[in-house]
Parts: C-alpha cells; structure tokens; sequence
C-alpha cells in the first residue's frame, strides 16, 4: 500500500538495507523464498543491499551468506558498520572504560544482570549466567569469563537485563545526561516475556537511522537514492531519515505511520518481497 511516495521513483533507488527480525525474517528465522530470489535480482541491477540489525555482526553472517550479500552490515543498531566478506569497517563506536566500570558497579548494586557485547561475542560472569537464557540477541555466541576486567576493551553495548523495571529505568537514568556524557540508552521490554526489561547502552551517536546517514556518506549517495525497511522502536531512526521508507503489516503503529510503504503482508507472510517486487519492475519498466 502506497502513501506518499510515486513508484517512478524507486527507479532511482542505488540501496536498499532492511532490518532483519521481524521484518526480513519470519518467526521462525528463515527468509522468504521469494524476497530471496527478488534480493538476487535487485543486486544484478546494480542495487546495493544492506542489513541493519541490533543483533552482534557474527550473528549476520549466515543471513548475508545467503543472500550472498553485496553491501555492508549494521550491527549492534548503529554501533558497527561492517563488511561480512572482509574486516573492512566504515564506523565503530567503542564505549569508554569509565562508563564500562560504572555500569559493572551499578548492575552489582542494583542486582541487574550485565553482560558486555563486542562485535563477535557476547560475555557474561558466573553471576550473570541467566543472561544467554534471556536476551533476544539471535545467533549470538556467548562466553563465560571469569572477570569483565579483560574484556572492557573493544566494547560496543552493555546490555542489562532483570525482572524488576524499576532497577533498569534507575539504571537507565544513571546513564542519562546529565548523570553520564557521551552515551546513548535504550530500553523495552522483551518480546517473549513481558516481564522482563532490557536496557542498552552504547556511546553516544550510534543508531540506525545515524547508521544509515553515515552508510550513504561512504556510498556518496543521496537520502532520495535508498530506502529502508522495518517492524521495531529501533528502526524508527532511520524513518526519520528523508529514505523511502517501507513497513511491513506487524510493524509497529509509529513506523507504520511514518512509512511511505506499507506492505499487505507481515514477515510470516514474507512482506518484504512486495516492496523488493515494486522496486525490481520499476528498474525494468522501459517506458518508466
């Protein structure tokens, strides 16, 4: 379903970069057949294809080997931004010790579960061993260690994780501006269990809709040349980009309104193929 924008001008679309769970995925963590066929087509026309996911990078790999994937990878929500087939990187946001050090102590006072994301795994103490149970972060690899101390370096996300809110909105404040500078927080509460709340922290400057800004940057491309594809309140960022804009039907209320795109079908239905459909006949119409 169409809202704004004339679909001649997907012709001039150069990129495309979808979220993952919920919206390029179904449920079940498989992609459709047909947005499958329809990606490979999109990159023969010379269209780059993009991931931006809030998973670890590690835990994209086998999506993008898939696809056999022509673009780069946003991982962590805006945290890295990566190439699957080498270690070329555009962006990396590393948190700084101070603020690892003041999360660690926090989490004990307060009896949050804590556990410190890099861009390949994620690790976790004795204390935290809940964690891996708990956290929505698909594909991830998880290492216990025996002390953060050795691990606070080349640290892109703090996740915390409990089933009191009070303890992560508190914690959540202690990050905020003014209590902490030079880091950005995000919290909701889990998909599968409604009584369980998470809260991210990552240095300020890092989301997806940032991501993206810098994504075209490096590809000298303009906003009106890309589009972006979601369900989730992390996707939201980059709706408020000047990209295209496409939802698909589980997105949620604030993406489906402030989409130029809304697709007829959810993830399970695989939805993206409607839009990645659109924009393949646009390239190919002659008389477009």
């Amino acid at each position: 379903m169409l809202k704004e924008i004339d679909i001649t001008s997907l012709k001039n679309l150069k990129l495309i970069v979808s979220d993952i769970d919920g919206t390029l995925l179904n449920d079940n963590g498989e992609i459709g057949s047909e947005s499958k066929k329809l990606i490979r087509e999109l990159m023969k026309e010379n269209v780059i294809i993009s991931l931006a996911t809030g998973r670890l990078h590690s835990a994209t790999i086998e999506i993008a080997k898939q696809l056999s994937l022509n673009g780069y990878i946003i991982s962590l929500d805006g945290a890295l931004i990566k190439s699957y087939i080498s270690d070329k990187r555009i962006f990396e946001s590393y948190l700084k010790k101070r603020h690892l050090q003041k999360a660690i102590k926090l989490s004990e006072e307060l009896l949050i579960n804590i556990a410190l994301c890099h861009g390949d795994t994620i690790y976790y103490t004795e204390n935290n061993s809940i964690l891996p149970s708990l956290l929505s972060k698909y594909g991830a690899i998880y290492t216990k260690v025996g002390s953060y101390s050795d691990y606070i370096a080349d640290t892109l996300e703090i996740v915390c994780s409990s089933d009191i809110k009070n303890s992560i909105k508190r914690m959540e404040n202690k990050f905020r501006f003014p209590n902490t500078i030079g880091c950005s927080t995000s919290y909701f509460r889990s998909k599968k269990n409604e009584n369980i709340f998470y809260l991210e922290i990552r240095k300020a400057g890092c989301s997806k809709g940032k991501a993206f800004r810098r994504l075209l940057r490096h590809l000298s491309l303009k906003h009106q040349q890309a589009a972006v594809l979601g369900d989730w309140y992390n996707d939201l960022p980059m709706f408020q980009t000047n990209g295209i804009k496409a939802a698909v039907a589980n997105a949620i209320p604030e993406l489906i309104s402030a989409a130029d795109f809304i697709t007829t079908r959810s993830n399970n239905d695989d939805g993206t193929a409607e839009f990645f459909e659109m924009v393949l006949k646009s390239k190919r119409d002659k008389n477009g």
